[in-house]
């Protein structure tokens, strides 16, 4: 854009168009809700909806390009509806082959200031201003979700998706991944690592997705889908409540405002996260143990997810060395899920306010080994710093060991799919001590 178009435009139009949600000001709490009444009543229209993820930066000439085409056309032939982000790229040549078939096409975008992001493919679309709604949205329940090669964004919608379903959050659906080279190292991590070293991710969830090579092969596990009801019933305790505004709206809310309120009584806060699944005397507990108890020796307050495992250690290290820790935990009908090192807790009921909750800027980040929840929190977070829409805080892996191939995934995600731009891969550092982590703090 021109620079002399630039000073002529509202400064804060540029600060806050698509950022990420500021929960300083308590306003804004309005406009998210009003976003989830708009965006769960455009969703119950659509009947028989696939969701197709991936990359924005893969051109027309590539071969994925031409796959999520002939996908879409598949789809749209055979009366599915399409749904993307509506930008270019894979969802792009998803919507235009549905669009060539005469199906329904759907696009969910976000809104940046004086910029089209909608393809020309899109029938149907809804916008939106914060980059959280719109993620809930995206990854809402549909009959089957299809990624294709992308960058974090699309990892970090892909761990969601995987996550919820998990945790019995979402419906299991069928889950497609196109592409065996971009998806093989993916796969092979989860085993190997999140599943065989610190047994966080279930072998049997993950056989259960399909790899596939080609648009014809992708149809076939998503053709006898059964379609799934849009709008909730009286009593459904499902997390997502498309068709209207009922009591769930009114239940996010009061979890924003109550989550909005405690993190501005935090300060100097670091946040821990891991897996639940490792036990006392183990090595990565030992090590977030002395982590909690170096950052409450330096004056800063760890936060986590409040419950068992490197979660717990953390809390641990930091309640005994006498520094102030944190737990924003799950809620469940049952009670609150915390372990017994917490000084300050925030309990939450829907698993997207409390991940925005427990992502929202702090001092620093640091991730140890984990699955799909802690790979969805850290691609969201990597997706936030690499867009520019947080300000770049420290970004800790610890375990070089757990997370070596990982870093070699990056660079095959620049080298070989340029779905991530070179600076991309200097957004994480690892390291194996807790001392290590203080030099980076």
């Amino acid at each position: 854009m021109p620079e002399e178009i630039k000073r002529t435009l509202p400064a804060q139009n540029f600060t806050t168009t698509g950022a990420v949600v500021n929960f300083r000001d308590s306003w804004q709490i309005f406009r998210i809700i009003s976003e989830f009444i708009d965006g769960y009543q455009f969703l119950s229209k659509f009947k028989k909806e696939v969701t197709i993820l991936g990359s924005a930066r893969l051109p027309k000439n590539s071969h994925y390009y031409k796959l999520a085409e002939d996908l879409g056309f598949l789809l749209g032939k055979n009366g599915f509806t399409t749904i993307t982000g509506g930008g270019p790229g894979i969802m792009e040549a998803a919507n235009k082959g549905a669009f060539e078939a005469g199906g329904g096409t759907v696009g969910i975008n976000i809104q940046l200031p004086f910029e089209q992001r909608i393809n020309p493919y899109v029938k149907d679309s809804v916008g939106f201003f914060y980059f959280f709604s719109r993620k809930v949205m995206l990854t809402s329940p549909a009959n089957a979700f299809v990624f294709f090669p992308g960058g974090f964004g699309t990892l970090d919608e892909f761990f969601e998706v995987v996550d919820y379903m998990e945790l019995g959050h979402m419906q299991r659906v069928p889950v497609v991944l196109v592409g065996r080279d971009f998806w093989g190292p993916v796969l092979k991590f989860l085993r190997n690592n999140s599943g065989g070293l610190v047994h966080s991710v279930s072998q049997e969830i993950v056989d259960e997705w399909h790899v596939v090579d080609t648009a014809e092969d992708a149809f076939k596990y998503i053709k006898d889908s059964k379609d799934l009801s849009n709008v909730c019933e009286v009593g459904d305790e499902s997390i997502y409540c498309q068709g209207g505004a009922d009591w769930r709206v009114f239940r996010i809310m009061a979890e924003l405002v109550d989550g909005f309120e405690f993190l501005t009584k935090l300060k100097n806060d670091v946040t821990v996260l891991g897996t639940r699944s490792v036990l006392p005397g183990t090595k990565y507990y030992d090590t977030a143990y002395e982590t909690g108890k170096m950052l409450a020796q330096n004056g800063f307050t760890t936060i986590t997810g409040g419950g068992p495992g490197i979660m717990e250690a953390a809390n641990k290290g930091a309640f005994e060395a006498g520094g102030e820790s944190v737990g924003i935990n799950m809620r469940t009908d049952h009670g609150d899920r915390v372990n017994n090192y917490i000084t300050k807790s925030a309990g939450f009921f829907f698993p997207f306010v409390r991940k925005l909750i427990i992502t929202s800027p702090s001092k620093a980040f640091v991730f140890f080994p984990g699955g799909f929840g802690t790979l969805h929190q850290l691609f969201e977070l990597l997706t936030l710093q690499e867009t520019k829409k947080m300000e770049r805080v420290p970004m800790i892996l610890v375990g070089k060991d757990f997370w070596q191939p990982m870093l070699e995934f990056f660079h095959v995600m620049f080298h070989d799919f340029r779905t991530i731009s070179l600076t991309d891969q200097d957004l994480v550092k690892v390291v194996d001590n807790a001392d290590e982590i203080l030099k980076l703090l």
